[in-house]
C-alpha cells in the first residue's frame, strides 16, 4: 500500500506522506491559524486524507480572527478557574470585535480582578500551551464535567437546536459529536480543558499581547430571568498589538461621539426611567431635528409617487394572524390587550393595515404601481438587555412604505426604491455604503421559520440580486437573514469613524398578498395577485438620529442642526442690533438663538461653541456701525465685517444646498 496521498492545496494538487497534517502544509506561514478542509474549518493538527481539498485560513481573515478570539476566551476561562477555583463555566463564544465568557462566581468581578486576570492570561499565553481536540461520548463528557453544571446542561442541547436554546452554545455543542479541547504545557501535560466544538489556534503564543479584558456585567444563564445570574467578562483580541491599539483608539472616539452622552449635552432627548426602557422622549431641539427629517422624507416620498396614509397603533389580534406576524413573529410583539374578551395587539408592523387599504376597493393593473407610506410608530418587545439608547428601542417610527406591483414591474420598482434610498443617504452625509442580500436559511436550523414555496423564494431572490448587481454597489450575501415572508436588500452604511450600520431596507413579499387575498384586474380580464415591496428609507427615525449624532459628533450640517445660528453680542449695548439681525434670519426660516444673558463675552463664546451650532454670529460696535456681523465657525476660524445681507445669504445658501460643514 502506498505511503503517499494526493491532496489539493489552495487549488493545486500535491502529493504528501500519509499522516501529514494541515500544520505540515503551512508550517512556513505563521499567519495561518486554522485550515478549511472540504469546506469545514479544522485545527492545523487535523490529519489529511486522500483527495482532501485544503485551504489555509489566515488570522487576518474573519474566520481566522473568530478562532483567535475564541481561543482567547478559553485562556480567560483557564485564568478565572486558576484564580477562582470554585468558578463554574458557562459559555464563551467569539462576538463582533471580541469575545465573552460567562462564569458562576460568588462575587461580581471588580476592575482590579480584570487586571489580575489579564496578568494571569499573559502568563498562560507566554507559556506556549497548545490546544488539542479530543472526541468524547456523551457519558464520557458527563463524567469529566461532573463539577460543571452548566456544561452538563449544554450536553443535553447538542445538535441543531443548540443556538436557539442558548446564545453562543453552538461553539460548544453545535454538532452531533462532542469534543473537549485540552490545553497542554510544553511537556505535553494537560493543564486545563473545556467542552468545545473548536477549532482553535495551535498555540497560545499566537495570541501574544494583542488582547484586553474590557468589562464585566451580569448575564442570566441562557438569557432567561428564571435562571441563575452569571458574571460575563467581555474581552477583545486582534492579530497584532498595533491593531489592538487602533481598536482601543476607535472605542475612545466612539465614546466621545456616544449619542446618549451628546444627546444629554445638547438637550435633544432623554430616556426617563418613569416612562420605561427603550422609550425615548424628544426635547424641543431633538423634536426640531426629528421634524426636519420627517419633512424631508415626506416631501421625497410625494415626489417619488407615494400617497401618504395613517393607521392605528393597535388592532384586533386576528389581523396579525392573517399577516403571519403572530405565527412567525410573536416573540417580537407586545403582549395582548384584552377588551371584554376581544384580544388586541399593539402593532409591530404597519404592512397589515396598508394591505387593508389596498383591499378597500377594486384595483386594476392601470393603478399599479400603487404606493403607500406613513410615519408609523410600531412597538417591539425587545429584551431590556439589548436596548441601546436610540439605536435599539422598543418604540420605532418608520418612514414605512409599501409598493404594490405586478411581477413584471417588481424589478423596476426595486431599482426605483434603491435609487431613492442611496440619494437619501447621500443627502444625510452617508456616502460610504454597500448592499447586503438577506435570503432564507435553506438547510440550517432556521429553515422552518420561512413561509412560501421554493419557486417563490427563488424568483424573489433573483429579482433582488439582479437589481443589486446592476446598481454597481458591493453586494454581500447574508444567508438566513431574510424576514419570514421574503428576502430583502439592506443598505449597510459606514459612519465617520468606520463603523457599519444597517440603515434602509427593501423587501420582496409574495406571502402577504396571498394571505390577505389581494388582487388586481389584469389587462386580459383575469384576477391576479400583486407583489408587495416593503421599504423603509430611514428604517427607524429614532435609530437614524442616533447614528447621525455619532456620525457628526453632534455637529450637524446647517440644514439639520436644531440651532443653526447662535447670536452673541459683545456687550449689552448691541442687543437690539443683534435682535434685528436675528429677526431677518428667522424671516428666512433660519433657527436662531441669542445669548442675551449677563455672562461675560468670553463665557458666551465658550457656551456658543459647546452648542455645536454651525454659525456663531457676533456683533460689536464696528459691526453695528458698518451694518455688518462677524462669523465664528465650528473649526475656530472667524470672518469679520460681513454685511448683514451677505451673512444671511451665506447662511441660507448653506441650509438650502445642504452643505456638509
Amino acid at each position: 500500500m502506498s505511503s503517499q496521498i494526493t491532496v489539493h492545496v489552495a487549488g493545486s494538487e500535491r502529493t504528501v506522506e500519509q499522516g501529514t497534517t494541515a500544520a505540515d502544509l503551512f508550517a512556513d506561514d505563521r499567519q495561518v491559524v486554522v485550515a478549511r478542509v472540504g469546506g469545514e474549518l479544522v485545527d492545523l493538527e487535523h490529519v489529511l486524507a486522500e483527495g482532501d481539498e485544503v485551504e489555509p485560513v489566515l488570522v487576518t481573515e474573519d474566520e481566522g480572527l473568530q478562532v483567535l478570539r475564541h481561543s482567547c476566551a478559553h485562556v480567560l476561562a483557564q485564568a478565572v478557574q486558576q484564580t477562582f477555583p470554585d468558578a463554574r463555566l458557562g459559555i464563551g463564544p467569539p462576538i463582533r470585535d471580541g469575545f465573552y465568557y460567562d462564569f458562576d462566581v460568588d462575587e461580581p468581578f471588580t476592575p482590579e480582578d480584570l487586571k489580575a486576570l489579564e496578568k494571569t492570561m499573559q502568563k498562560i499565553i507566554n507559556s506556549g500551551q497548545t490546544f488539542h481536540r479530543r472526541p468524547v461520548s456523551d457519558d464520557e463528557a458527563r463524567h469529566e464535567l461532573a463539577a460543571e453544571p452548566y456544561k452538563l446542561e449544554l450536553i443535553g442541547l447538542k445538535g441543531g437546536a443548540s443556538e436557539d436554546a442558548a446564545e453562543g452554545a453552538s461553539v460548544e455543542v453545535g454538532g452531533s459529536q462532542l469534543t473537549i479541547y485540552d490545553n497542554r504545557d510544553r511537556q505535553g501535560v494537560t493543564v486545563w480543558g473545556d467542552l468545545c466544538r473548536g477549532p482553535h489556534v495551535p498555540t497560545t503564543k499566537i495570541i501574544a499581547n494583542a488582547f484586553k479584558l474590557m468589562r464585566s456585567a451580569a448575564a442570566y444563564w441562557r438569557g432567561s430571568e428564571k435562571n441563575p445570574q452569571l458574571q460575563r467578562v467581555y474581552g477583545t483580541a486582534w492579530p497584532s498589538k498595533a491593531e489592538l491599539t487602533a481598536y482601543l483608539d476607535r472605542l475612545a472616539e466612539a465614546e466621545r461621539r456616544d449619542h446618549r452622552k451628546l444627546g444629554a449635552e445638547m438637550d435633544l432627548y432623554s430616556f426617563p426611567e418613569e416612562v420605561g426602557p427603550g422609550l425615548p422622549v424628544f426635547h424641543p431641539k431633538g423634536a426640531i431635528l426629528r421634524r426636519t427629517m420627517e419633512d424631508y422624507v415626506w416631501k421625497r416620498h410625494i415626489e417619488a409617487g407615494f400617497s401618504y396614509v395613517t393607521t392605528p397603533h393597535l388592532s384586533k389580534e386576528g389581523l396579525f394572524h392573517t399577516s403571519g406576524h403572530l405565527p412567525y413573529y410573536a416573540d417580537g410583539m407586545m403582549p395582548e390587550l384584552d377588551d371584554d374578551g376581544q384580544a388586541y395587539r399593539i402593532k409591530a408592523m404597519n404592512c397589515p393595515m396598508h394591505n387593508l387599504i389596498y383591499k378597500s376597493q377594486q384595483r386594476s393593473y392601470r393603478d399599479l404601481p400603487l404606493r403607500f407610506f406613513e410615519f408609523g410608530t410600531v412597538y417591539r418587545n425587545e429584551k431590556s438587555g439589548v436596548l441601546q439608547g436610540l439605536t435599539r428601542v422598543r418604540m420605532i417610527t418608520q418612514d414605512d412604505s409599501h409598493s404594490y406591483v405586478t411581477r413584471e414591474q417588481a424589478a423596476d420598482e426595486i431599482k426605483h426604491l434603491l435609487d431613492f434610498v442611496t440619494s437619501l443617504l447621500s443627502d444625510f452625509g452617508l456616502d460610504d455604503y454597500y448592499l447586503e442580500l438577506s435570503t432564507r436559511d435553506e438547510t440550517g436550523e432556521k429553515k422552518d421559520k420561512f413561509i412560501g414555496s421554493d419557486e417563490q423564494w427563488a424568483e424573489a431572490t433573483a429579482v433582488l440580486e439582479k437589481v443589486a448587481v446592476e446598481s454597481g454597489l458591493q453586494l454581500v450575501p447574508d444567508p438566513g437573514g431574510a424576514a419570514y415572508y421574503g428576502p430583502k436588500i439592506s443598505v449597510q452604511a459606514k459612519d465617520a469613524i468606520g463603523r457599519t450600520w444597517q440603515m434602509s431596507t427593501i423587501q420582496y413579499d409574495f406571502n402577504q398578498p396571498e394571505r390577505f387575498g389581494l388582487e388586481f384586474s389584469a389587462a386580459d380580464g383575469t384576477r391576479q395577485q400583486p407583489v408587495m415591496i416593503h421599504s423603509a428609507k430611514f428604517g427607524s427615525i429614532e435609530r437614524f438620529i442616533g447614528v447621525l449624532v455619532e456620525h457628526y459628533a453632534g455637529m450637524f450640517p446647517p440644514w439639520l442642526a436644531p440651532v443653526q445660528v447662535v447670536g452673541v453680542p459683545v456687550a449689552e449695548d448691541f442687543d437690539d442690533y443683534l435682535k434685528d439681525v436675528a429677526a431677518q434670519l428667522r424671516a428666512q426660516g433660519i433657527r436662531v438663538e441669542l445669548d442675551l444673558s449677563d455672562d461675560r463675552f468670553p463665557k458666551k463664546i465658550r457656551n456658543a461653541s459647546k452648542s455645536k451650532a454651525p454659525f456663531i454670529v457676533i456683533v460689536g460696535g464696528e459691526d453695528r456701525d458698518a451694518g455688518a456681523v462677524s462669523f465664528r465657525y465650528r473649526d475656530g476660524s472667524q470672518k469679520n465685517g460681513v454685511p448683514v445681507a451677505e451673512a444671511i445669504a451665506e447662511i441660507t445658501a448653506a441650509v438650502r444646498d445642504r452643505v456638509q460643514v
